[in-house]
């Protein structure tokens, strides 16, 4: 028997320990009483999805908001895995809380500028605020853009900045450096957008980056902004895993108590194969997903590939799940009253954001040394 070679890096871990599964159960637990379906349901229709109350219990409560900053900071001292175990929760549950783009975006970006001794204590100030949910973050970013993509350095005024209107802080990439800026300063105007996903706002920022601080000098802000946009890629593979979870358990338990030609309808053959599929595809996007949260979490240098792999993945199985959802409920699967749409919309947001499948195909390409044919 041939003997596989030896290699120095340790395979990925894709199961989930104890204390992931334990923070899985604080944290479904506490969507369960304040932020289940039906409830998520009316403060869609209210126009006001966000709860403020509810964002305080996760970030200050339960502590997930400062799982990616240091104990020393006032954080959990966790990483990428255990977030990922909150996102994917939070995408169970189309929950409208800032914590994609503040508790790991906005992070991930604060922890690369730590190292910058002329705004350490500034940077150090906020992180902690972050991690104890007194303050919300925000990259001054379109949510479409991609880790490797272009990016609005020096830009006056951005479009489709997600949560823009929950921030206390944007960062801000200026044409000198990354700035740390109040949206209470004057000059900022912050103007709410209708996106598709109501759930997760987007606004149009006009902004002077000089009007704040400084935190970082190139080339270390450009860094500093992928890392954050690479970190959120990663982890939004877990929240577009819960979504397709909850779509194919719903269809699930719909097509088994509806009943036609007295047989539940799930028990019909051509059903029964289509949810199989889809049980498929999850089960790939699980090992997806968590391959690219562990990547991050072990600094692995694979991470970009392991990210992009995910999205190119990820996201396609998020929709066909909320699509599936959406037509195995039949006639009520498309109404307002049912949450399927809830879903469909956060699936067909969360596909673009970040950079599309078809982009993260590219880049997957070009990592793995096999670029596609050229016109």
């Amino acid at each position: 028997m041939k003997v596989p070679p030896n290699t120095s890096e340790a395979a990925p871990d894709l199961l989930y320990s104890d204390t992931e599964d334990d923070l899985r159960a604080a944290v479904r637990s506490l969507l369960t009483d304040r932020a289940d379906v039906p409830a998520a349901l009316v403060r869609a229709e209210s126009g006001n999805p966000y709860d403020p109350e509810l964002w305080s219990s996760l970030a200050a409560g339960i502590g997930a908001s400062g799982l990616l900053v240091p104990e020393k900071l006032g954080g959990q001292g966790a990483g990428p895995r255990e977030a990922a175990v909150v996102l994917e929760e939070l995408g169970r549950s189309v929950t409208a809380v800032p914590y994609l783009t503040s508790s790991v975006m906005a992070t991930e970006t604060l922890l690369a500028c730590d190292g910058e001794s002329t705004s350490s204590t500034h940077v150090a100030g906020l992180l902690t605020a972050l991690a104890h949910g007194h303050r919300v973050a925000v990259l001054a970013v379109p949510l479409t853009t991609a880790p490797d993509g272009p990016l609005p350095a020096g830009a006056a005024v951005v479009t489709g900045v997600a949560d823009a209107v929950r921030a206390d802080v944007l960062l801000v990439l200026g044409d000198d450096g990354l700035y740390a800026v109040e949206t209470a300063s004057p000059g900022v105007i912050v103007e709410e957008l209708t996106p598709l996903d109501l759930t997760r706002p987007l606004a149009t920022v006009t902004i002077d980056a000089t009007a704040g601080l400084r935190i970082a000098e190139p080339p270390l802000a450009e860094a500093a902004v992928r890392r954050g946009l690479l970190a959120g890629a990663g982890l939004l593979a877990s929240e577009q895993l819960g979504i397709a979870e909850w779509c194919l358990a719903e269809a699930v338990a719909y097509t088994r108590g509806r009943h036609q030609f007295n047989r539940p309808v799930g028990s019909f053959q051509a059903l029964k194969h289509r949810m199989a599929h889809l049980w498929l595809e999850i089960v790939s996007a699980r090992a997806a997903a968590r391959n690219a949260a562990d990547a991050l979490a072990t600094g692995s240098p694979d991470a970009p590939l392991a990210v992009a792999l995910a999205q190119a993945y990820c996201g396609r199985v998020a929709v066909h799940a909320a699509e599936e959802c959406v037509q195995l409920h039949g006639g009520i699967g498309m109404t307002w009253e049912h949450p399927a749409h809830l879903y469909l919309k956060r699936a067909k947001s969360d596909e673009i954001a970040l950079g599309s499948p078809g982009r993260h195909k590219e880049t997957l390409a070009a990592l793995a040394g096999l670029p596609g044919p050229r016109g």
